[in-house]
Formats: C-alpha cells, sequence, structure tokens
C-alpha cells in the first residue's frame, strides 16, 4: 500500500500553513505489518528535511538520534518501516509560523483519522508534542468519544496509560526538527517513551 494514494487534502483550507511543502507520506508498506505509529508536529517547511526524503534529512537525523537513545540503533528511517514503524506528521504541510491554529488542526486531524486507519494492526501509537495530542483528541471526540490525553502539561502525563480503541497511546515531546536539540532532559523523555512504547510490540 501506498499511503499518499489512500489519502489526500480537498481544498487546502488552512491559511497558516505552506501549501508547497504538502506531503502525504509516499512510503510503500504492508498496512498489516506496522505495529507502530509516531505522529509528530508539521510537514517541514522544506521536503528535503521529511522523514522519507532519503539521505540525512533533518526529520530523519533527529528521529534516528531519537530511537538510538532509546537502545534502537538502525542505519536510516526505511530501517524502522522495515520493524514495522510508520513515521508521519499531524499537519500535512509546513507552519508558517511558529504554531498552528486549533481550526488547522482539527482540518488535519481529519487526514490523520484516515491515515490512521489504514493500520488494522497497530498497537502503540506515539504523540510527539502537543499538536499531535491535541489531534488524536479531536479525532476521539468526533468518533463521539472522550479525550484520549487529558488536559495538562506533557512531564505530568507521561507514564500514564492512555488507550485508543484498544491501541496504547503515548504522549511525548516532538522529536522532528531542531527542536530536538534544545532541551536535553526532553530528549532523555523521549528517549524513555520510545522504550516504553516499543516493549509493548516486542
Amino acid at each position: 500500500m501506498r499511503v499518499s494514494s489512500r489519502i489526500r487534502c480537498i481544498g487546502f483550507p488552512c491559511a497558516d500553513v505552506h501549501r508547497g511543502s504538502y506531503f502525504i507520506p509516499r512510503v510503500t508498506l504492508d498496512p498489516l505489518a506496522v505495529s507502530t505509529i509516531l505522529v509528530s508536529e508539521a510537514s517541514p517547511p522544506d521536503l528535503r528535511d521529511h522523514y522519507y526524503a532519503g539521505g540525512d534529512s533533518l526529520f530523519a537525523r533527529t528521529t534516528l538520534q531519537a530511537f538510538a537513545g532509546a537502545g534502537v540503533e538502525v542505519a536510516g528511517i526505511q530501517d524502522l518501516v522495515d520493524r514495522g514503524i510508520y513515521l508521519t506528521t499531524t499537519i500535512k504541510c509546513g507552519k508558517k509560523g511558529y504554531a498552528v491554529a486549533r481550526s488547522t488542526i482539527d482540518a488535519c486531524s481529519a487526514l490523520l483519522e484516515k491515515e490512521l486507519a489504514l493500520f488494522p494492526r497497530v498497537r502503540v501509537i506515539l504523540l510527539m508534542g502537543d499538536v499531535a495530542i491535541t489531534a488524536l483528541n479531536l479525532i476521539s471526540k468526533r468518533q463521539g468519544e472522550g479525550r484520549v490525553i487529558p488536559a495538562g502539561p506533557t512531564y505530568k502525563l507521561r507514564g500514564g496509560t492512555f488507550t485508543y480503541h484498544g491501541m496504547r497511546v503515548f504522549p511525548s515531546y516532538l522529536q522532528a526538527g531542531p527542536s530536538y536539540f534544545i532541551e536535553k532532559s526532553k530528549r532523555r523523555m523521549i528517549a524513555e517513551d520510545i522504550r516504553s512504547a516499543l516493549q509493548l510490540v516486542r
């Protein structure tokens, strides 16, 4: 299955993103082999930095470092995919500013909802940052259910037991892009969250 052939944005309603950096993962994979989904914030402004851009892209580099911190040493993003780990973003276009509007998260969460539904055997979802957390809560509310992740700072929520349709959900911090390098304490927590998530699927 090629993910980009199954979902797409129609109309591009969001005003605070760059349509030129719109990206749905073009990776081809077996949906039944995916056990873990990592959802980060937004597509990079420069698509050469995306997870699936190949080479030493920014998203790939910081994500591989995060997984290495969790004890998972791999050569590239394809190695993670081969292990049943699918990586995607909540917002499918690059941001114009630091933050994105709630309406943008809501609109893009509809795409994320369809994306998550493509993988019927997922056991774990890693939500990397507030945008991903908000998006999954919006999806759950649209489906007539309550919040998956309660309100509160991430450092207080980490370690809690949260589920969505039988899948374990781990709220964590953003690991993709330059923000990953800012705080060593957050890098440590990201590694802990990835390690805990992967222990459930081994």
